[in-house]
């Protein structure tokens, strides 16, 4: 569903204005919200390995052959270049959930990349001299319901005017076509460059419908979802997936995970009263075309409301699935649902990754789906097929009244990234004997019976929690060798339902500053949720509270876990730094330098890693939070390599707030060519 990640920014009517943002620990985590071959030339060669999509590549490998950077000169990487956008927030009414989250594209020499607030900027790739610049203008006066854009997406038409293209979505739902030369809209696209994506479509609340991902592009096609706020209600908006023609902006075909008739090849898993009358299963990730089979991957979110799912009973079908749709049509070729009746918010947020996979020996054509419950699913392409086994187990039934949790889950027989345990109360972990013991208290208050407990009326511990396991950040994949890493979160969460009373008076109180509330209108219950947190602040589970794994796919391993970040500036000044590694948002990439780069954590530092041994091999300190993907890429008639990140910090998270990009590369007088 809406997530910046799961950070889910904020619901509409939650009620959590009155939490003041600082560097404390504790304030930071409580503030945890808590996307047949095509006929037109791509922006770059199929073979190249500069940075021209969204995940490095067509396949969303987060992979880059270039190995300029590697392991014997990493540690000589110094700042090549900074921008500035501009773009702190000045007069936005959301500027508290304002994130910096974009992985910027090379493409027709230049450097693309978006700000939170749609501003969208073309850069010189050598220099990181700005170009051009085109602000929609979006209204800032609206709060919306998340307040980010993670990118742009490129498309080469070939002739004529705005033969190059970016698309790219906005807060306020349009679909915007801009030449990629000059940064003008393209006239001939919908109405003056842009469409109207909320026309059709029930809209709830204004502000709560937008795009936050870059769309998926196969051929003349581009292909758009939704981030949709969450936990506003049942009757939300709807997840529908649309595909418009790239030159002249017209519908060519839509698909509706939710059921709207007895036609629906979902409606048998649904009552069809109450799938017309909820919303959401929406795709706010971001999707991976294959080109060889045609096909849209499409990774779908939770029905709504995330917390309880008395008003869609049932496995909710295409909900928290893997779709895979005929690029051309939009027809369904196959789905594989990976959390039956979510009540847990763990939406499939991490793109898909496309990739050949060892199966006895012999290289398959391969999907691999990473989720926020930590598992790793990995599916024959054209037809689905599980090529490691998938099986369904038992899972707890749920307490609550009016409520019918699926007896059922898929669980993957691949290694976890994230353990699905119980936390038991003996483990509670702190600072100090007295609070261990409150930690020892909370989990023994809560029901807590691992991976999938549903929520309750006297709180539910959530393991992983609704950030993850792996969220928007996804997988990086070293195809050649097998290894897949991710950038994971280990920390505990807790859901509490609450009758309408309770909610009113629990907001009023002010006895919860820490936690977020949800209305979930039309349902008989509200929730509030938090981190597992002890009265100092700190989590009540040992660390790490957030890691860098490396799964070996062809010995169905884990390779390596390497803690991802201190808890530098967010401890006293009395207390050492620990390496303990912090909860993240962003993504991992690799290289053929045998590297791993990473930001994500909380302390602000782009790292490098071992890709073999996990071993960190650098690291920098940004200038604001790098919560955002990096990418790579060669420029200038010595073909140096860059690395860059966005450093803007991230609202909800609590990391220092900035407008960097910054670019690092080896000395000039060091490149070798």
């Amino acid at each position: 569903m809406l997530e910046n990640a799961a950070e889910e920014s904020q619901p509409a009517h939650a009620i959590t204005d009155n939490v003041p943002m600082n560097r404390s620990l504790l304030c930071s985590l409580a503030a945890l919200p808590l996307a047949a071959a095509s006929s037109t030339a791509p922006a770059q060669t199929p073979g190249s390995s500069d940075w021209a999509y969204y995940g490095g590549d067509a396949l969303g490998q987060h992979f880059s052959s270039i190995d300029q950077i590697n392991r014997s000169n990493v540690a000589r990487l110094e700042v090549a270049w900074t921008y500035r956008t501009g773009e702190l927030g000045a007069g936005f009414a959301s500027a508290r959930q304002l994130t910096f989250e974009a992985t910027p594209v090379l493409a027709f020499g230049l450097l693309y990349l978006e700000t939170g607030t749609n501003v969208v900027v073309a850069l010189d790739p050598e220099s990181g001299r700005e170009r051009w610049r085109f602000d929609p203008h979006i209204d800032r006066r609206q709060r919306y319901a998340e307040a980010t854009s993670r990118g742009v997406s490129v498309w080469d038409g070939g002739a004529g005017a705005c033969r190059h293209r970016l698309f790219t979505g906005t807060l306020d739902a349009r679909l915007l076509a801009l030449d990629a030369e000059t940064g003008q809209p393209c006239a001939g696209f919908g109405t003056n460059g842009q469409v109207d994506l909320t026309s059709g479509l029930r809209i709830r609340d204004a502000g709560a419908y937008l795009i936050t991902s870059p769309p998926a592009i196969f051929g003349r096609i581009v292909i758009v979802g939704s981030a949709i706020g969450d936990n506003r209600a049942t009757a939300v908006e709807r997840g529908v997936i649309r595909a418009y023609d790239a030159e002249s902006g017209a519908q060519l075909w839509s698909f509706d995970p939710l059921p709207d008739s007895p036609s629906h090849p979902a409606a048998g898993d649904w009552q069809l009263a109450q799938a017309q009358s909820t919303g959401a299963a929406n795709a706010w990730g971001v999707m991976t075309v294959d080109q060889e089979h045609g096909l849209v991957l499409v990774p779908t979110g939770s029905a709504s409301p995330d917390y309880f799912g008395g008003e869609r009973l049932g496995s909710n079908r295409f909900a928290d699935s893997l779709l895979a749709l005929e690029a051309r049509s939009g027809r369904l070729v196959w789905h594989q649902q990976l959390v039956h009746h979510d009540l847990w918010d763990y939406d499939l947020a991490a793109q898909p990754v496309l990739g050949d996979v060892e199966v006895q020996g012999v290289p398959v054509p391969a999907v691999l789906q990473a989720t926020k419950t930590g598992m790793l699913y990995v599916f024959e392409r054209s037809a689905g097929r599980p090529l490691f086994p998938v099986s369904e187990r038992p899972v707890p039934a749920s307490h609550v009244p009016g409520e019918q949790a699926s007896p059922t889950q898929p669980f993957s027989s691949l290694p976890p990234f994230a353990s699905a345990q119980p936390v038991q109360a003996r483990d509670a972990w702190g600072l100090t004997f007295w609070d261990r013991g409150k930690c020892r208290e909370l989990i023994e208050s809560l029901r807590n019976e691992g991976l999938f407990t549903p929520p309750d009326l006297r709180g539910t511990l959530l393991v992983p929690g609704y950030i993850g396991g792996v969220n928007w950040g996804g997988l990086a994949f070293d195809q050649d060798h097998g290894r897949i890493i991710a950038a994971v979160n280990l920390l505990p969460m807790v859901v509490t339902l609450l009758t309408p009373g309770e909610f009113e008076r629990e907001v009023r109180s002010g006895e919860y500053p820490h936690s977020q509330f949800g209305p979930q209108a039309g349902a008989p219950y509200a929730m509030r949720r938090e981190p597992l947190l002890s009265p100092l602040g700190l989590p009540c589970t040992a660390p790490p509270w957030g890691a860098l794994v490396n799964i070996d796919l062809r010995h169905n391993r884990i390779a390596w876990q390497s803690p991802l970040g201190s808890t530098e500036g967010f401890t006293p000044w009395f207390l050492p730094v620990r390496e303990f590694g912090m909860p993240n948002m962003g993504g991992p990439i690799a290289t053929a330098g045998g590297l791993v780069f990473v930001a994500a954590a909380m302390d602000s530092y782009l790292r490098a890693f071992d890709i073999e041994t996990g071993g960190e091999l650098w690291r920098h300190k940004l200038p604001a939070g790098g919560q955002a993907t990096p990418m790579t890429y060669r420029a200038g008639t010595s073909q140096r390599q860059y690395v860059v990140i966005s450093a803007g910090g991230h609202g909800p998270l609590g990391t220092p707030r900035g407008d960097y990009v910054v670019a690092f590369a080896l000395p000039a007088a060091r490149v070798a060519h």
